[in-house]
């Protein structure tokens, strides 16, 4: 049976880790090439898994432990607002920052600029339901956060 001192933290790993996965699945496995935006997005679930991480790790200090898992669930609550204005940008609703990306990195010579792929903001690569990655994103990273919040409010009101 699964510890419930260690569920947030696990929740908090995994979530994060299913998200940024399937990125690089749609990247790397579909062919999808991310924007800009796309990459944003990224970012702080990569975040939330180090952090995470790190409270599994001290999972001996209880106050670090919920420290660190809360600072992963607010590294996630901001991929999915990340993902919500991404979603409005696609939609329609409102601007973007940027129009455009090229899906090159590293040292880019000009061929490797001119071969890259350019991949717009404002046209979802990908829908199911009307709902594109991004607003997917949004909505599992929001439930994640509502989820590993939940777990540790369920914690303190046991512990207390």
């Amino acid at each position: 049976m699964l510890n419930s001192r260690l569920a947030a933290p696990l929740v908090a790993l995994a979530a994060p880790f299913l998200l940024y996965g399937g990125a690089l699945v749609s990247q790397y496995g579909f062919g999808l090439h991310p924007c800009e935006m796309c990459y944003w997005q990224r970012w702080p679930h990569q975040a939330a898994i180090v952090l995470a991480a790190l409270a599994l790790l001290l999972r001996g200090n209880d106050r670090a432990m919920r420290t660190l898992t809360f600072l992963a669930a607010v590294a996630i609550a901001i991929s999915g607002a990340i993902g919500v204005f991404h979603a409005g940008v696609e939609y329609g609703f409102w601007e973007g920052l940027t129009t455009c990306s090229s899906g090159a990195s590293g040292p880019i010579s000009l061929n490797d600029i001119m071969a890259a792929p350019i991949t717009r903001c404002d046209v979802p690569q990908w829908t199911f339901g009307g709902v594109s990655l991004a607003g997917f994103n949004a909505i599992f990273s929001f439930g994640a956060v509502a989820l590993v919040l939940t777990l540790l409010r369920r914690r303190t009101a046991s512990a207390a």
